[in-house]
């Protein structure tokens, strides 16, 4: 599962991008620290561990990872996976769009409910011939006005200071108004559906 969610960071470093991914772990997590070690040749890592005075939840582990972030950043997920042929190639994408609005996702289209309520909903519109966020929040109690969701968000430099509000229901999300990119599918191996 960590390969597979791994293969658009690879692709960035194919394309001869200068990758540094951050990774934030807590004591729970050294298995995958120590997995990780296959990739050392592809591209940087440097290793955070998650302080939980930054709160302990994904927007928290966030907090701890932006002060070693440099350029475009991206969020990618361990248990969410872009799927489909063109895959791989989609966070490249996703970073170059950033220069538009500041702000894109990879997303997937769906009105399933359930599935709405347990990931980044968005509300998508077309604007001359652009996909755009309307409306963006995590988990959303009532999905009805939503139409996709997230599995990859990427920022730009001077935006990605926002990037935990794109997980804390307390602020507006910044990715309304970002660019969205479809993939094929997304699966998010932490519930069933995906």
């Amino acid at each position: 599962m960590l390969d597979r969610s791994l293969e658009p960071v690879v692709e960035l470093a194919r394309n001869g991008l200068n990758v540094r991914v951050v990774v934030v772990f807590g004591k729970h997590k050294l298995d995958t620290v120590g997995y990780l070690a296959r990739y050392a040749g592809i591209f940087h890592m440097v290793f955070v561990y998650q302080d939980e005075s930054q709160e302990p939840g994904l927007d928290g582990a966030i907090r701890c990872a932006l002060p070693m972030t440099l350029g475009p950043v991206a969020l990618v997920l361990p248990d969410i996976v872009v799927d489909g042929p063109g895959a791989p190639g989609t966070l490249l994408a996703a970073l170059d769009r950033t220069a538009v609005t500041g702000w894109s996702v990879v997303a997937t289209e769906t009105r399933e409910p359930e599935t709405l309520r347990q990931m980044g909903a968005l509300a998508l519109t077309r604007e001359g011939g652009r996909l755009s966020v309307e409306a963006a929040v995590d988990k959303p109690a009532d999905p009805a006005r939503y139409n996709a969701f997230w599995g990859m968000v990427a920022a730009s430099e001077e935006e990605a200071h926002r990037l935990p509000d794109v997980l804390d229901g307390r602020a507006d999300s910044p990715l309304v108004g970002g660019v969205a990119l479809l993939a094929e599918s997304i699966v998010n191996y932490n519930t069933a559906a995906g």
